[in-house]
């Protein structure tokens, strides 16, 4: 039987087993085509809590579970991945919309997260410190309890897994509550993985659905912790209801992420790596080049390169066809692309390519000629269109780069010295040299400033730990103390 076959889970959401939703269902649609793939089980507000519960009780057995027992299960979670890789894969190219390599992307990442993860049970744990009293002090790190994650539809695996997977490790149990766009490879596929891998029940639920079930997920009492990715807008509401519950709430928001093209760069490879930065996924990242910013001797031939890439990348459906572009996750989102793109040349922008779609694919698009203020270069777009802006002076270009809300990712191409130097100045949680925006590694720290959210929550040893336990003072002493009392 195939890993995801759809007697499993069709139309049901899983609190220790696969169960009906009272929530109801939910048909899984191919953005492609308009295609029904399945119908997934939408999650209530007391389907929410009644795991929360389970969860809760599952979690204090797990905490006290051998570390080398809970490495093996992240393990043996990380072989299937690689076992299971083709048919993940199908769902996420017909599901997500995403091209072949995105999907091969979002299985390998998601196998080196359970690894990486693996050796988190094991990892030193906390701190002797000094004391002036007659005692020993130790400052140690202990599971949080329950931890909600809520991911987005974009890269809906991978930005899953990289906070179920350590959360788990460190004896949290999790719920999961997927976008219900993308409920099969960002939810189902987990599931399903983790009950082969071995995972008690009630450690992991998994919880499809809208806004209800994100409130519910946060708000219920035994959630200690809540890791979310998605939209600005989005997680300053999960920030506040966070808040008012006194939760601990990680956020990984959006970005309008820069480029910066020193003058001496490489051109060919300079666009390139700005085509990539702006079309991988339809532009549907969070670390897509949002601004790009060109020294004057490089600009006009950057903008003539970089259209040629756009006009000549494939656009079509990623499940028949080997394409450079899908489709857009929704009619919603295609739609906001579009205002954006028509406002910015009503603006004065100059539409040097594309601006056009057919269905819910739309063409990779170039704007040049732009200021700050226009909408283009001022909004997060999420979608494939590369703003363009000219820049004389280094001090120039620092002010242009910063003089945005966001602060998630710099690319910056060119001479290394002159780009270090920019670095050290520019507000970012992620520079990359002679990179473009758009990267990640399981073993490195992730996150964003300003309104991308708060810092790095996610990746490696110590931003997991960080994450996904609290921090506990205890002291011994030989005998009782003596007091004055």
């Amino acid at each position: 039987m195939p890993l995801l076959d759809e007697s499993i889970w069709n139309s049901k959401i899983n609190i220790a087993g696969w169960v009906d939703a009272e929530g109801g269902t939910q048909d899984v649609i191919e953005p492609a085509t308009g295609a029904v793939l399945g119908s997934i089980g939408v999650a209530s507000t007391k389907d929410v809590y009644r795991a929360a519960t389970i969860a809760a009780k599952a979690q204090v057995a797990w905490a006290a579970t051998k570390p080398e027992e809970r490495a093996a299960v992240l393990r043996r979670a990380g072989d299937l991945w690689e076992q299971h890789a083709a048919e993940i894969q199908s769902w996420i190219i017909r599901e997500s919309g995403g091209i072949g390599p995105k999907a091969g992307l979002e299985t390998h990442v998601a196998a080196q997260e359970c690894f990486e993860a693996a050796a988190l049970p094991s990892h030193p744990q906390g701190d002797v410190l000094t004391s002036n009293e007659a005692r020993w002090s130790f400052a140690r790190r202990r599971a949080a309890g329950v931890v909600s994650v809520i991911a987005p539809f974009n890269f809906p695996l991978i930005l899953s897994i990289r906070s179920v997977a350590p959360a788990l490790a460190l004896g949290n149990a999790v719920l999961l509550k997927p976008d219900p766009r993308t409920a099969v490879c960002g939810g189902v596929a987990l599931m399903r993985i983790f009950e082969e891998a071995g995972l008690p029940d009630g450690l992991l639920s998994l919880l499809p659905g809208g806004v209800e079930t994100g409130v519910a997920v946060v708000e219920a009492p035994e959630v200690r912790v809540v890791s979310f990715t998605g939209s600005t807008a989005a997680g300053r509401k999960v920030g506040e209801a966070g808040a008012r519950n006194l939760k601990r709430v990680h956020l990984e928001l959006g970005g309008n992420n820069a480029l910066v093209v020193l003058p001496g760069a490489d051109l060919a490879k300079a666009a390139s790596a700005g085509a990539f930065g702006s079309f991988m996924h339809q532009g549907q990242i969070c670390m897509t080049t949002g601004r790009h910013f060109v020294h004057e001797s490089l600009y006009d031939d950057y903008v003539a390169a970089l259209a040629a890439k756009a006009t000549n990348l494939p656009v079509g459906d990623p499940n028949t066809g080997q394409v450079a572009l899908g489709p857009i996750i929704d009619e919603r989102q295609l739609a906001n692309i579009d205002a954006i793109v028509k406002e910015s040349v009503a603006a004065g922008g100059r539409l040097v390519a594309g601006g056009s779609s057919e269905g819910l694919f739309y063409s990779p698009t170039v704007l040049a000629d732009l200021d700050p203020k226009n909408p283009a270069f001022a909004q997060e777009i999420f979608g494939p269109v590369a703003p363009v802006m000219k820049f004389s002076e280094i001090d120039e270009l620092i002010e242009l780069v910063n003089a945005n809300e966001y602060g998630l990712s710099v690319g910056i191409l060119g001479d290394v010295g002159l780009a270090m130097g920019i670095a050290d100045r520019v507000h970012s949680g992620k520079v990359h040299i002679n990179e473009q925006t758009v990267t990640d590694e399981a073993n490195a720290p992730f996150g964003g400033v300003g309104a991308s959210g708060t810092g790095s929550r996610f990746g490696g040893a110590q931003a997991n730990i960080e994450a996904f336990t609290e921090t506990q003072w205890l002291t011994m002493r030989p005998q009782i103390a003596d007091y004055p009392f």
